[in-house]
C-alpha cells in the first residue's frame, strides 16, 4: 500500500564554519527557515512541525514563496533528510525528481546517460533498455546522443532528463518545477509525457509556482511559510489564500467603452444656432444644417467631414446634392426658405435634395 506519514517532524541543519560573531541574536527572515543562536553553533531549522497523511491516489501541490521550504520537504519525503526530530514514513518506492541534471555524467553519451539516470529513478538496468529507443525518438536529439554530456547545451540536457524521467513507472512521483530552459514547443510535447507519467504514478506531490500545472495536476495542496505548514485543504482554497485572489475564478471581458466615431451632428438649436443637422466629425455624414436667418450654420445639403452618404438629402462632404448644380450668386439665401429665429428649422424642414443648395449658401 502506498503511503506517506509524517509526525511532528523537524530538519535542522547545524553550521559547523558559520561566524558566530556576527550572528549574535535570532534572525527570522522572510526568506529561508528559522535560525537558531542557542548554542554556539548556528542552526537552520529548514522544517518546523510538520504533519501529513497521503494515502494512494492523492495529488498534492505544494505552494509558498522561495525559500518557504518546499524543497526540502520533498527531500524529507523521499529520504534524502532524516528528520532530526519526529518521524517519516515512506510505504513505496520513491522517483524524486528534483534537480533534472543530477545522476548524469559529462564524460559518457546520451545513451549511457538514459541508463544512468533510470537506475537513479530506481529503475532496473533491463527496463531502461527497453525504452532507450522511445526516449531517443522523443528528445530530438538524434546523433548527439552518441556524444559526450559535455558537448550538450543547457536545453538539450534538459530534453534528455526529460526524456528519462516521464518513462518512469514511480509509485510515488516527487516532483520539483524546474523545466525552463527548453523551447515553447517542446515544453508543450513535454507537459502532455508528464501528464501521463502523473496518471501512472501512484501518489504526487508536486511542488511549483504556475498556477495552470497545479490546476492541471493536483486536487489539494499545502501551503508551505517559514519550514512550516501554513495551511492544508482543497487546490483551490489553499491557493486563494496564498495568492490572495481565487485563481479558479474567470475574471469578465473588459467592456468596450473605445472613443468611437459616431454619426455626424452638430449643436443644434432654434434659429441663429449652428445647424442641427449635418457638421459633425462621425462617419456617417450629416443631415442638412438648415440654420435660422443669419445662422453660422451650413446651408441646406452642408454634411460634416464623414465620408458616408448623408441622410435627408444631405450632401456628403459640403458638395451639391442630387439635384442641378447652382453657383453661388444664383442660391437662394437660407433665410428666404428658413423659418423666423423664435421657430427654430429642423433637419427634416430643410430644402430637399432636388434643390440643396451648396454648402455656405446661407448668409
Amino acid at each position: 500500500m502506498v503511503s506517506i506519514e509524517v509526525n511532528n517532524a523537524y530538519v535542522d541543519f547545524p553550521i559547523f564554519d558559520a561566524k558566530t560573531r556576527s550572528l549574535k541574536k535570532r534572525v527570522l527572515g522572510k526568506v529561508g527557515g528559522h535560525i537558531g543562536m542557542d548554542n554556539k553553533v548556528p542552526v537552520i531549522e529548514a522544517l518546523h512541525n510538520i504533519n501529513m497523511s497521503l494515502t494512494e491516489g492523492d495529488r498534492v501541490g505544494l505552494v509558498g514563496h522561495n525559500g518557504a521550504g518546499k524543497s526540502t520537504l520533498l527531500r524529507l519525503l523521499a529520504g534524502i533528510y532524516e528528520p532530526t526530530r519526529g518521524t517519516a514514513k515512506i510505504r513505496g518506492r520513491v522517483a524524486p525528481v528534483f534537480d533534472l541534471g543530477v545522476g548524469m555524467d559529462n564524460e559518457t553519451s546520451g545513451y549511457e546517460n538514459i541508463l544512468i539516470r533510470g537506475l537513479y529513478l530506481g529503475m532496473t538496468r533491463k527496463e531502461m533498455e527497453k525504452r532507450v529507443d522511445e526516449i531517443a525518438e522523443f528528445t530530438e536529439l538524434g546523433d548527439y546522443l552518441q556524444m559526450p554530456l559535455r558537448t550538450y547545451s543547457a536545453g538539450m540536457r534538459v530534453r534528455l532528463a526529460l526524456g528519462v524521467v516521464t518513462s518512469i513507472d514511480p509509485e510515488i512521483l516527487l516532483l520539483d518545477e524546474g523545466i525552463g530552459a527548453v523551447d515553447a514547443a517542446f515544453l508543450n510535447k513535454a507537459r502532455s509525457r508528464l501528464v501521463d507519467l502523473v496518471n501512472r504514478s501512484g501518489l504526487l506531490v508536486f511542488a511549483s509556482h504556475q498556477n495552470g500545472m497545479l490546476k492541471e495536476l493536483c486536487t489539494s495542496a499545502i501551503w508551505m511559510d517559514g519550514g512550516q505548514m501554513k495551511q492544508q485543504g482543497s487546490l483551490r482554497e489553499v491557493l486563494t489564500a496564498y495568492k490572495g485572489s481565487d485563481p479558479f475564478q474567470k475574471r469578465a471581458p473588459r467592456r468596450g467603452g473605445g472613443k468611437g466615431r459616431g454619426a455626424g451632428g452638430g449643436k443644434g438649436g432654434p434659429g441663429g444656432g449652428k445647424g442641427p443637422g449635418g457638421g459633425g466629425k462621425g462617419p456617417g455624414g450629416g443631415g442638412p444644417g438648415g440654420g435660422g436667418p443669419r445662422g453660422k450654420g451650413p446651408g441646406a445639403g452642408g454634411g460634416g467631414k464623414g465620408a458616408a452618404a448623408t441622410a435627408n438629402g444631405g450632401t456628403p462632404a459640403g458638395g451639391n446634392s442630387d439635384g442641378p448644380a447652382q453657383p453661388a450668386a444664383d442660391s437662394k439665401p437660407a433665410a428666404a426658405d428658413s423659418n423666423p429665429a423664435n421657430t427654430g428649422t429642423s433637419a427634416a424642414t430643410s430644402n430637399p435634395a432636388g434643390t440643396g443648395n451648396p454648402a455656405g449658401g446661407g448668409q
